[in-house]
């Protein structure tokens, strides 16, 4: 397809994107806009130094290329170097959604499922609303110099609505989200709106203040997979200890830091906002074992974190869209499912807090998560709701002090928002997993 110069690597990524972002306050209409977007992203290396270069000029692709070459130097053993042989060969197309393609539903209908889900919102606690609807279908394609061709799809989906309650001097705001990968995903789903609404207006009217203190804390499958993203998601990314001996020192493979009831994954063949059936890179996506029953086990790697680190390709380099260069990024993080049912995971817990949804989080070595949701558990029961500022803890320390992880189980995607790292923000992820307990953390 293109010419690639002799003595250099060279890969091309075209992304061709469909978006869609119906927005409304309270009930009137504030925006409807469908945008189409075609880029690629060139990259050359000459085995000592990599040459980018982003483009929207699809047909300027082997102008740009050539430029590029001219900047760089020659290399009769490109093909030896270490981060070159670390490259996959693919060749394959996968095209999942053109059958049941957002592409192909008017905008006017996504604009009445939005509108219908509005009408629930009628109690006076509620004073303000925005809500949204989005979507969005991208095509890639990958072609190296070393003859990987590979084409994919991926599409996700979504509505999100953002209130603003008031009973009395109590305050709240909060947002109730759904997201799909096909619009049919996201019909008839009044019974979860409604729900989620009398959740909120409820934990408004009765929430207290907790009483800070070390508890023992059950996190809901939301609240997990913030846990394992933010807390410990971004430190199995590898490009975090490439020169950092202490960081590699604290993550020796084979260390244990839980018990064997704890495994964590990451996997980019889920389908939804992680969806990565090939990355950035053009390596087939993954399920990649991070902790294996309480055990170190992997980590995420680009091409170039896989060759310093001499292991094995994971499938998780990732750019947030065509302008950007592709870094070590986590794609659906999860807990493993467990064995035990939630009823007696609860029953056994005599003072205890409960986080069913989260605002956000954040971490590295010390994490914090930003309750939305969450109530007291008392003489195993799940009780009255409770405002809680923040759950603080250690990552290693938070991993060994879990001791129950529930057979109930969710993986979800969410619409608005997404991962950061460095410049490269808002990148959709997929998180989820069972209900896990913490033996000790922090609540405030």
């Amino acid at each position: 397809m293109y010419k690639f110069p002799k003595g250099l690597y060279v890969d091309v990524r075209i992304e061709e994107t469909f978006d869609t972002k119906i927005s409304f306050k309270k009930l009137t209409l504030q925006e409807q806009k469908i945008r189409n977007n075609r880029g690629a992203f060139i990259r050359v290396f000459d085995g000592r130094r990599w040459y980018y270069s982003s483009t929207t000029d699809i047909n300027g692709i082997q102008a740009q290329i050539d430029a590029l070459a001219q900047m760089a130097t020659p290399n009769r053993e490109i093909l030896e170097h270490p981060i070159v042989k670390a490259f996959e060969v693919n060749q394959e197309t996968i095209m999942e959604y053109d059958a049941k393609s957002v592409t192909d539903i008017p905008a006017q209908e996504k604009q009445e499922l939005l509108e219908s889900y509005l009408t629930l919102i009628t109690d006076p606690t509620i004073v303000h609303h925005s809500s949204f609807y989005a979507d969005n279908k991208t095509v890639k394609s990958i072609y190296t110099s070393k003859g990987t061709a590979v084409t994919f799809d991926k599409q996700t989906c979504g509505v999100r609505i953002n209130l603003e309650l008031s009973c009395g001097e109590k305050k709240n705001q909060t947002s109730i989200s759904k997201a799909g990968v096909f619009f049919e995903d996201l019909l008839n789903l009044e019974d979860f709106f409604q729900t989620e609404l009398e959740k909120n207006i409820a934990f408004t009217r009765d929430a207290e203040p907790v009483i800070p203190g070390e508890y023992h804390v059950l996190l809901g499958p939301e609240a997990t997979g913030v846990f394992t993203h933010e807390s410990f998601g971004h430190k199995s990314e590898a490009d975090f200890m490439v020169g950092d001996e202490t960081m590699k020192a604290e993550w020796a493979l084979g260390k244990r830091i839980g018990q064997s009831l704890l495994t964590i994954i990451d996997d980019g063949t889920v389908p939804g906002n992680g969806y990565v059936p090939y990355d950035d890179e053009g390596t087939k996506g993954k399920k990649t074992y991070i902790i294996t029953e309480g055990i170190l086990s992997g980590r995420l790697h680009s091409a170039a974190t896989a060759a310093q680190l001499e292991e094995s390709l994971t499938g998780n380099a990732r750019a947030v869209n065509f302008e950007f260069e592709p870094i070590v990024r986590m794609t659906t993080t999860y807990i493993e499912r467990g064995n035990r049912p939630l009823g007696d995971i609860v029953a056994e817990m005599e003072n205890g807090i409960y986080v069913d949804t989260i605002r956000h989080g954040s971490g590295m070595s010390t994490f914090t998560l930003a309750p939305d949701r969450a109530y007291k558990i008392e003489n195993g029961q799940i009780a009255g709701p409770v405002n809680v500022s923040v759950v603080t803890g250690n990552v290693f320390s938070a991993l060994a002090e879990v001791d129950a992880v529930s057979e109930e189980f969710e993986l979800m995607s969410f619409v608005g928002g997404g991962c950061g790292k460095m410049e490269q923000w808002p990148l959709p992820v997929g998180f989820g997993g069972p209900y896990v307990r913490v033996r000790k953390l922090k609540v405030q």
